[in-house]
């Protein structure tokens, strides 16, 4: 009696299937705003993927009729500095915490975790308070001080782990070559650390580009808004109606920095993902 096998190809088609179905999942959300950003007024009700008249006019009301270029700016400067402060930070901390022997380093990295378990409601009174007593209300400065929080304990944590994994050869021989602390972590660890630290980065840069609440909550004036905020501030001239053109060409164009960032970074994404998965 013979036993059918199936043949070799049909697990590959499989595969192949499957992956072509989870793309399309995760990548036509995109490819609909883009769809609905290039339509007219009347073209938003119409149930065609792909416009029969597209237009550029809903990204042009974007940028007249409020702030959004500001607001972009806002975003990067807010963004690129958190993620400098977060990096800078966790090289630091991850050295102490990953090479250096001292009671209780356990416990501090629980706690350190555990600070990215509340919720950024449980803290907002708080950072309020903090926010105002350091008179960095409506400014970016605030959301610089605040975004600290959604992206320090991710990539301390991270770091540490990889900070780790570093032969304790390479730290002895700087020792003995009379290297200080800081030139060990930015000139002789930096470089072997570099694909952890690039995903991480870009970990932090997404929290930090996509953060609505701390945004919300300690900018009030629209030269002070990120972009996260400005587009739900967009509103329709009857300030009733909203104007969905708009609202996605703003989604599109706030999207774009970060699938140039994730495909530039793709590689160092991968390798530092998985470059802790594996020993020897």
């Amino acid at each position: 009696m013979s036993i059918y096998r199936p043949p070799k190809w049909l697990p590959r088609l499989g595969y192949h299937l499957a992956a072509a179905a989870l793309v399309l999942f995760s990548v036509f959300p995109f490819l609909y705003a883009i769809s609905s950003s290039l339509k007219g007024r009347t073209g938003l009700f119409s149930p065609e993927f792909i416009p029969a008249q597209p237009t550029l006019q809903n990204y042009l009301s974007v940028f007249r009729e409020q702030p959004f270029a500001h607001n972009l700016m806002n975003s990067v400067l807010v963004a690129g500095g958190v993620v400098l402060l977060s990096l800078g930070v966790s090289l630091m901390a991850a050295w102490a915490l990953g090479r250096v022997d001292f009671r209780g380093r356990g416990t501090l990295l629980l706690t350190i975790l555990s600070a990215s378990m509340f919720p950024q409601v449980a803290v907002l009174s708080g950072m309020f308070e903090l926010v105002r007593w350091a008179g960095l209300y409506d400014r970016l400065g605030a959301l610089l001080f605040a975004d600290l929080l959604l992206t320090l304990p991710f990539t301390v944590w991270v770091l540490v782990t990889f900070m780790k994994q570093l032969p304790k050869e390479l730290e002895e021989a700087a020792t003995m070559d009379g290297v200080g602390v800081f030139t060990l972590i930015f000139k002789i660890f930096l470089p072997l650390l570099w694909p952890a630290v690039a995903a991480t980065g870009l970990l932090a840069f997404i929290a930090a580009w996509n953060e609505f609440l701390f945004a919300l909550t300690f900018t009030l004036s629209t030269e002070q808004r990120t972009v996260p905020v400005a587009i739900s501030m967009i509103s329709g001239p009857s300030g009733y109606e909203l104007p969905w053109g708009s609202i996605m060409a703003a989604s599109v164009i706030v999207t774009l920095p970060l699938v140039a960032l994730v495909l530039y970074f793709q590689r160092l994404i991968v390798s530092g993902l998985t470059a802790g998965a594996v020993k020897g």
